[in-house]
């Protein structure tokens, strides 16, 4: 299978490629701006994984969806208007779009689901992400993804708050918060808290690499190779 990594040049790209190497996928395009990477995928490929920036998504998937490619998205960050071009092409090809490729952050993401309905409303959720500081876009994809699945669980509406400041006053019934640290050359550190009046559960995942993501990104993509059109998730790869 041939397969175009885009956003080649960044650190997820380039752990892709490197382990992609001995694979069934055969890397034959580097798409980066980056000196000495390619400007454009090559005619022939299978397949497309995404991990560049948010504004370029657009133009990627539309130009994958009139080619029949399957795709991957790892890129974060989309604004409403750049998801609603996602939504369309996967009405043409698989495309498998999530905040996070990695196994044991999409058993947390279960977790916490199952975790909001049990504990009830009576508990709060807040949740916290730290990053590298390199990383540009906040909360990550993750910490959306954590959020969703609490709300999801509690069956509320996704009405979330983004850190806190000033004379808020007191903590409203059924407020989901998630706050973002960066610093350093964090890989990914996740947690959520359900804060009680009496206990507090905590649910966590620290990556101490990329290889996980990159991993779960390549096994999505040969995945979606040959599947219907459609919007998929990894818990959709991973049978959850």
């Amino acid at each position: 299978m041939k397969v175009a990594i885009l956003g080649a040049a960044g650190r997820m790209g380039q752990m892709l490629c490197k382990l992609a190497e001995g694979t069934a996928l055969k890397v034959v395009s580097k798409v980066d701006l980056a000196p000495g990477y390619d400007r454009e995928w090559a005619a022939g490929i299978d397949g497309v994984i995404d991990f560049s920036f948010h504004t370029a998504v657009p133009a990627a998937i539309t130009k994958a969806a009139e080619q029949g490619l399957a795709y991957v998205i790892g890129t974060t960050g989309l604004t409403a208007d750049e998801q609603a071009v996602v939504n369309a092409a996967a009405k043409r090809i698989p495309v498998v779009q999530s905040g996070n490729y990695s196994l044991g952050v999409n058993l947390l993401v279960e977790l916490v689901r199952q975790a909001a309905a049990k504990l009830g409303p009576e508990y709060d959720i807040e949740i916290t992400e730290m990053h590298h500081k390199h990383k540009r876009d906040a909360p990550s994809g993750t910490a959306l993804m954590l959020a969703k699945a609490a709300a999801a669980g509690r069956g509320r509406a996704e009405d979330f708050i983004y850190g806190r400041q000033g004379d808020i006053g007191e903590r409203p019934a059924g407020e989901i918060a998630i706050h973002a640290l960066r610093g350093g050359s964090v890989v990914g550190d996740h947690t959520v808290m359900f804060a009680g009046d009496v206990e507090r559960v905590e649910l966590t995942h620290k990556a101490q690499g990329r290889e996980a993501f990159a991993a779960g990104a390549l096994k999505a993509l040969a995945w979606a190779h040959g599947r219907q059109s459609g919007l998929y998730s990894m818990r959709d790869v991973l049978g959850f």
